[in-house]
């Protein structure tokens, strides 16, 4: 069982900078793959990044790249997304999510949320 916590959101304006982490439990955290999620209101979940075990990582929606960093701590067992130079379409709820192996299909353990709003 993984539990997760995420942190690290709130309000900044656009052009600011947040870095959002993700404290996980459990002893194999770091043979985890870690994806960042986000949800805006009246939208369908979005895939942000995703990294794995050895440090691998991908990018989903092409307004991210160059943006959005997703890095991880597997002796602190936090993964962190660092966001630059926001944008108020970058607002939503963004979800910390894990899954045993990056060939799994689907992502069995998810956090509770934490909330970007970025402001204009």
């Amino acid at each position: 069982q993984v539990q997760l916590v995420e942190s690290g959101g709130g309000l900044v304006q656009a052009g600011g900078s947040l870095r959002l982490s993700c404290a996980a439990s459990g002893r194999t955290f770091s043979t985890y793959a870690m994806a960042w999620f986000r949800q805006a209101p009246g939208k369908e979940r979005e895939f942000v990044a995703r990294i794995n075990w050895s440090g691998d990582t991908i990018y989903g929606a092409n307004s991210v790249k160059g943006r959005f960093t997703i890095s991880r701590d597997n002796a602190k067992n936090t993964v962190y997304l660092q966001m630059n130079s926001l944008k108020p379409e970058d607002t939503a709820v963004y979800y910390c999510a894990a899954k045993p192996t990056v060939s799994a299909s689907s992502y069995p353990y998810w956090g509770q949320g934490t909330q970007v709003t970025v402001s204009s």
